[in-house]
This record gives structure tokens, C-alpha cells and sequence, in this order.
């Protein structure tokens, strides 16, 4: 009889070891990358610049057996983000006034493949397969870091301001299928779409959430002014002596810019002077003045926000008129002889 009962026994232990593999419920997380910043980036830039953020996938599997094994066939999709549309040729961030800045994702440290959605397509997502052993009494579980990539190309027109696009909910999404085994190493599954002939298959959207981001500063640059020439007048003015000169610029778009100019170099408190020296070293003064509008009634001056002139760069050249007159004159005859004066123009950006 106890012959028989060991028999048994032992026919019991077999069938458990050829048992149907358990199900543990093996989860994926990932963390969340710090931002991918790209920092200042410079209009028509000659060369791209680089940025990279990691995170790390963390699969974990409960207790199986003495020599369980679990195996993870895990995709990794980043779509277009907050900001763009597109995955190809480039994705897309903007600014506050929705101006775009072309950039891209990487899987690899050359950026020669774009991170995409579609596994085994075209972009790819990334792809990782985690496999570790999930002992009996404390679970496993498998970690790979992931790097991305991040380019913003080179010679972009680009527009003033801070830009950014935010990867979450759908946009970086996780899929995984998994194999696990109670005894020996479990198979890593073909694809990580598949809920057939695997042991698990889940999704995860908002898994590894970051943000892009990139700074244009203000920038302006070809500055071109003309004299104001008042002309010739015999003896005293008797009438107002209007003229114009201009100040062209171009600034990136969306620079805000402020123009002031100085007193001169011959200014008797606020009211500018030209000058003449005499052969005798005698010096004579003919008042005139600067003005921001047509009616010369708004006096351009250096303060800044309070009478300097203001404007915004639209990425083309622009010409800002200066309105100048010289007043007529009081008191002796201005000697016969040549009158100037030089302006300082203060461009603040």
C-alpha cells in the first residue's frame, strides 16, 4: 500500500510541473523624461543644434515559480505633440503668436531614424524587449533607459518668443505584449501588438509625458540712416523750415524694438542746436527740433516708453521717418556759414 501511494504522489508532482504557464499580470511604467530643451536658438542659424532627455521603462512581473521567467516585447510611440500635425519631414513647436519652429525626434544618437507611432512602420515607434526571472516569493522585474534624440534644423526664419510643444495623453503612448513562464526562459512575443499566442497584451497612453521646448531673443540688425538736410536760406528764417530723414532696420518678427535719439552735441537744455564755428572761433546756433509724426507735435526724444518711437519687426527691412523743423529765428541774424549737429540713435530691443 504505501509502494502505491507513492506512485501516486509522484504522478501528482509530475502533472504540476506540466502545468499551463501561470498569469502573473506583468505591468509596464515608464517615467516621465525631464524636458528637452533646446535653449536659444538663433535666426538662420548655420548650423542644427542637439538636445536629448531619457527615461527608464520598468516592467514588473509577480511571483511565478522558483525558475519563472518573464519576457517583454514593449513599443514606445511619440506622436506630433500640442503644437503640430506632422510627423514627416518635421514636427512642429510654436510660440505665444503660433509662429512655427521645425524640429524632430530621434531614436538614434545620429537622428538618422525619426521617432514615430507606428511599430515596425514608417516613423517607427522605439522598440525594447525586457526579459528577467520572477522568482517564487519576491516577483521580478526587467529596466532599460531610453534616450530621444531631439534636432532643430539649421537656416529656419524664425520668429521672436518662447516655444514649446507638449508630448502627452495619446502622443507618447505604450504597448506591450508579454510572454511569462513558470519554469525556464520565457520567449520574448514576435510583436507588441498582438493579444494572440501571448501571455498578456496592454496599453498605456500618457506614459512618459515631456515637454519641448526652444527660446528666439529679439534680434535686429542692418541699420541705415540719412542725413536731414535743411537746405540753404538767406539771412534770417522767417518761416518754418520742415524736412525728413528716415532710420531703416530689419528685425526678426515679432521683436519689439523702441528707437530714441539724443539732444545732439550742441543742445541748450531739451532744445537741440546745429552749430557753426567762424573763422574768428566764434560760434553761432540755429535751434531745430525732431519729431515722431508728420504734425511735429510729438518730440523724439531718448526716454524710453515715454517719447521714443516703437515698433515690431516683421523679418523685412523697415524705414521709420524723422520729422525735423527749424523754427524761425529771433533776434540777430544767424552768421553766414555751414550748420550741423550730430544725433545719436539709441535702437533697444
Amino acid at each position: 500500500m504505501s509502494a502505491v501511494r507513492l506512485i501516486a504522489l509522484l504522478m501528482v508532482l509530475a502533472l504540476a510541473c506540466h502545468a499551463a504557464p501561470a498569469r502573473a499580470a506583468t505591468t509596464c511604467t515608464a517615467t516621465a523624461p525631464t524636458a528637452l530643451a533646446f535653449g536659444t536658438i538663433t535666426n538662420g542659424a548655420a548650423t542644427a543644434t542637439n538636445a536629448v532627455t531619457s527615461f527608464t521603462i520598468t516592467c514588473t512581473t509577480a511571483a511565478l515559480s522558483v525558475l519563472g521567467s518573464a519576457s517583454v516585447r514593449a513599443c514606445l510611440k511619440i506622436g506630433t505633440g500640442s503644437t503640430g500635425s506632422t510627423l514627416l519631414p518635421t514636427r512642429s513647436m510654436t510660440n505665444a503668436s503660433a509662429d512655427p519652429m521645425a524640429f524632430q525626434l530621434y531614436t538614434n544618437a545620429g537622428r538618422t531614424t525619426v521617432w514615430g507611432t507606428v511599430p515596425a512602420g514608417t516613423p517607427p515607434a522605439a522598440v525594447v524587449t525586457l526579459s528577467y526571472g520572477v522568482p517564487l516569493l519576491t516577483g521580478g522585474s526587467g529596466a532599460q533607459t531610453i534616450t530621444v534624440y531631439g534636432q532643430v534644423p539649421a537656416a529656419q526664419v524664425l520668429s521672436a518668443g518662447s516655444f514649446a510643444s507638449s508630448f502627452t495623453a495619446a502622443n507618447v503612448s505604450l504597448e506591450y505584449a508579454y510572454n511569462e513562464s513558470i519554469i525556464g526562459t520565457a520567449q520574448p512575443p514576435a510583436l507588441c501588438t498582438t493579444a494572440s499566442g501571448v501571455s498578456g497584451h496592454k496599453t498605456a497612453d500618457s506614459a512618459f509625458p515631456f515637454t519641448v521646448s526652444a527660446n528666439v531673443l529679439p534680434q535686429c540688425s542692418t541699420y541705415v540712416t540719412t542725413d536731414m538736410d535743411f537746405g540753404s536760406n538767406a539771412g534770417a528764417i522767417t518761416a518754418n523750415l520742415d524736412r525728413t530723414s528716415t532710420i531703416g532696420l530689419t528685425c526678426i518678427n515679432r521683436t519689439a524694438y523702441s528707437i530714441g535719439l539724443d539732444n545732439g552735441q550742441s543742445a541748450q537744455g531739451t532744445t537741440r542746436r546745429m552749430r557753426f564755428t567762424a573763422p574768428d572761433s566764434s560760434v553761432y546756433y540755429i535751434p531745430y527740433e525732431l519729431y515722431r509724426d508728420p504734425a511735429r507735435s510729438q518730440r523724439w526724444g531718448n526716454t524710453l516708453n515715454t517719447d521714443t518711437q516703437s515698433g515690431t519687426g516683421n523679418g523685412a527691412a523697415q524705414t521709420l521717418t524723422v520729422y525735423g523743423r527749424a523754427p524761425p529765428t529771433s533776434g540777430a541774424i544767424p552768421a553766414q556759414g555751414s550748420y550741423n549737429d550730430v544725433i545719436t540713435v539709441t535702437i533697444t530691443y
